[in-house]
């Protein structure tokens, strides 16, 4: 007995499916950028590292890599230090190691896959 099959592949289909999967990733970090300021878990005094020196680096995006980058030279020193007595009346939960909950074993660590398969859906028309 023999078996033949073709198979065609529909690129057009798959170039747009893939171009959704880097917008639904920018739109995911964009998502949990919104998600970190909205917590009030980041160290607030001025706003400065907050507002305006932590934002979404798509350099490399079309490679599935975004980053949430924080540029101040004392958010590495406040992100490694949670045993800092840091001020709550602006951001009433903010601490070191602001991420934690959305990684690995944190209690929102379902929000990013979540996020991105609801904006790859809605990106690829899927």
């Amino acid at each position: 007995m023999q078996v033949k099959s073709t198979v065609k592949m529909n690129m057009p289909r798959i170039r747009q499916l893939s171009q959704a999967a880097v917008t639904a990733l920018e739109m995911t970090a964009e998502a949990l950028h919104t998600e970190v300021i909205q917590s009030e878990i980041m160290p607030f005094e001025t706003g400065n590292l907050q507002d305006e020196s932590t934002f979404v680096d798509y350099s490399d995006s079309s490679k599935g890599r975004v980053q949430l980058i924080s540029s101040t030279p004392y958010a590495r020193r406040l992100y490694f230090h949670p045993e800092y007595n840091f001020r709550t009346d602006e951001n009433a939960f903010a601490s070191g190691q602001w991420y934690e909950p959305w990684l690995t074993g944190g209690i929102s660590a379902d929000f990013a896959p979540k996020a991105f398969k609801k904006f790859y859906k809605k990106a690829g028309g899927v």
